[in-house]
């Protein structure tokens, strides 16, 4: 299953809160917290969302990104309580590009600002690559940050290779970049990118301050013998990485991504390596 067939299509949240104030970048010394992409354990997630959730806060996590909501779809109050019941807060959400169109936008609106979210992160859409169709896709984004942006929230979008296809002297997400206002966050998957051949500490140098969630994904790059998907045993050089989150990405969440399990064990035993290791090289 993909990751867009997994991200929930639609909300039902039907809650209207008071628009919220955007948190301020943190300072480039300042500690950046560390949060989960729940994909990562979607086979927890989706047996028992509680359960998960609650190891996931035992392991250290500071936050989620969701990609669905299980039992709590159209809950936000109760999803709310429980993630406030086990020190979690939201770093951000994946979801389909149709919750942010029409009179849907709205209802994703009250639903992430009831559970404490402010980024909205679409993880892939065809028309970002589509000839004809990226402009319009572009412009989508930009007009969809302009309606965020009162109530104190961001859309913006997620890479996978792809993204980083040629297109003319560039690629397409540098086409999505210079076609999207500062307001549209780009959501810089580390692992994604580093497999597609971008230095991803001199993509955030090119778009700074744009970077407000990073992915961390331990990635293997094919050919290279010896790695392991673990944070800090893989393919990506991260301490670059993570200095360019502090220095000039505007990051406020690290979001560790773990979508492969070496040595047999579960993942949620590999998210808890690549967290300690992670956490360690902070």
């Amino acid at each position: 299953m993909s990751r867009r067939q997994f991200v929930t299509s639609s909300l039902i949240g039907a809650a209207t809160v008071v628009a919220g104030r955007a948190l301020a970048a943190p300072p480039a010394t300042a500690k950046i917290p560390i949060s989960v992409q729940l994909y990562s354990v979607r086979d927890a997630c989706a047996k028992d969302f509680d359960a998960a959730l609650a190891e996931l806060a035992k392991m250290g996590f500071a936050g989620v990104e969701f990609a669905g909501y299980h039992s709590y779809s159209g809950k936000a109050k109760e999803l709310r309580a429980k993630l406030d019941a086990l020190g979690l807060k939201v770093a951000a959400t994946h979801i389909g590009t149709p919750t942010l169109r029409g009179d849907t936008l709205q209802k994703t609106i009250d639903f992430h600002q009831q559970i404490g979210c402010k980024y909205l992160i679409v993880p892939g859409d065809g028309d970002f690559t589509h000839p004809e169709k990226s402009k319009a896709l572009a412009e989508f984004f930009n007009e969809t940050a302009a309606k965020l942006k009162p109530h104190g929230m961001a859309c913006g979008y997620h890479n996978h290779t792809g993204e980083f296809a040629k297109i003319g002297d560039s690629n397409h997400w540098e086409l999505f970049a210079a076609r999207t206002s500062g307001d549209v966050v780009l959501q810089v998957d580390c692992g994604w990118a580093s497999d597609a051949g971008q230095d991803c500490a001199d993509l955030m140098k090119r778009h700074p301050g744009r970077m407000k969630v990073v992915h961390i994904k331990p990635t293997v790059i094919k050919g290279e013998a010896g790695k392991k998907a673990f944070f800090g045993q893989d393919s990506v050089n991260w301490p670059p990485v993570l200095q360019a989150c502090r220095e000039v990405g505007g990051t406020e969440w690290l979001t560790l991504e773990q979508e492969v399990y070496p040595d047999g064990l579960s993942p949620m035993e590999c998210t808890k390596l690549s967290l300690a290791a992670l956490t360690k090289s902070l």
